[in-house]
């Protein structure tokens, strides 16, 4: 009786084997730049726990230039330069920290579209800077963060970074312009309530807000 299934030639035998071996190789080399990512991201965080903020921007910006379809790293350096630079004096400090933090959630913002993180994020880069001098910067970035935290509650109503951002803005503004911040208290507390349950998948996601919040939710008691 005539086989069903031809044997194998030795060549296509070898050609198996050897594409069998890439893919081993291919899942190797990920698991180990994947292996390297986190303990680079790690470090990073570390070091800016210890208020090392050169050190922590600097790796940071070096994993992202690894990891360039990443957002992540790119997201910690701008954000690293921006929380820094509140409360600076020194305005060549500042500025160098502020226009690094920019290039940088730029380049994130290319990397991922529409990413309602990254605008909260570059809402808080003009509000340093507001903060630094209101006078100078005040008329031009004001509108512009409205703009942006209306743009991320509109792509990500449920994220408490984002509502929380906009609440703590609005309060602001509200104060400058003399009225009173109260109504936005409930949004303080309903972003609370989403720092409780809010969950991301991806590794270092950013997880910031929710100590600020109850501080800020703490003087709307007071």
């Amino acid at each position: 009786m005539k086989t069903l299934f031809k044997k194998e030639s030795p060549q296509n035998h070898t050609i198996i084997k050897k594409a069998f071996l890439l893919f081993c190789f291919s899942v190797s080399l990920f698991a180990t730049a994947q292996d390297q990512y986190i303990a680079g991201m790690k470090k990073a965080m570390a070091l800016w726990d210890e208020d090392k903020i050169t050190e922590a921007a600097n790796l940071f910006e070096r994993i992202a230039m690894a990891e360039e379809d990443n957002w992540i790293p790119y997201y910690f350096v701008a954000q690293v330069n921006t929380v820094s630079s509140f409360g600076l004096k020194d305005e060549a400090v500042l500025t160098q920290r502020l226009e690094k933090a920019k290039e940088f959630v730029d380049i994130a913002k290319r990397l991922s579209p529409d990413n309602a993180e990254i605008l909260v994020l570059e809402a808080m880069i003009n509000t340093a800077w507001i903060t630094y001098d209101g006078a100078t910067y005040g008329m031009t970035l004001s509108g512009k963060n409205t703009q942006l935290y209306n743009k991320a509650m509109a792509l990500a109503p449920d994220n408490p970074r984002v509502v929380f951002s906009k609440a703590n803005w609005d309060m602001g503004t509200a104060r400058f312009f003399g009225k009173d911040p109260a109504p936005y208290c409930k949004d303080v507390e309903k972003a609370l309530e989403l720092f409780a349950t809010f969950e991301s998948d991806i590794p270092f996601y950013p997880n910031w807000g929710a100590d600020r919040a109850k501080q800020v939710l703490e003087e709307c008691k007071s």
